[in-house]
């Protein structure tokens, strides 16, 4: 995966489609880097009682500086890979950049 194609992110008819992978039970919330065709996100949350998406709607809202309602799971409730929509005024290049920057060393 080359971070420039942004494979990951994409402009939809609604908002901004963002691929993730999860990985629950983590020490600390935070960006790892891209898997594939994918945005890695290591969760503090357990993956029960839709805990872990919780925490992952709040991470992404935080991240993006938009609320938590403009962030909807619409893929993978049950799965560690994730398709979300942002719904805001920012483009797929804004959300690509402000998640790139968020990855942790």
């Amino acid at each position: 995966m080359n971070r420039e194609t942004g494979e990951w992110c994409c402009s939809a008819a609604a908002g901004v489609r963002v691929t993730v992978q999860i990985q629950p039970n983590a020490r600390k919330t935070e960006v790892v880097g891209l898997v594939g065709d994918a945005l890695k996100i290591r969760l503090q949350a357990q993956p029960v009682d839709g805990k872990a998406n919780e925490a992952l709607i709040r991470a992404i809202a935080g991240y993006l500086d938009v609320p938590r309602s403009a962030v909807l799971l619409t893929h993978g409730q049950t799965s560690r890979r994730k398709l979300l929509e942002i719904r805001s005024r920012l483009s797929a290049d804004e959300v690509m950049q402000a998640l790139l920057k968020a990855i942790t060393g």
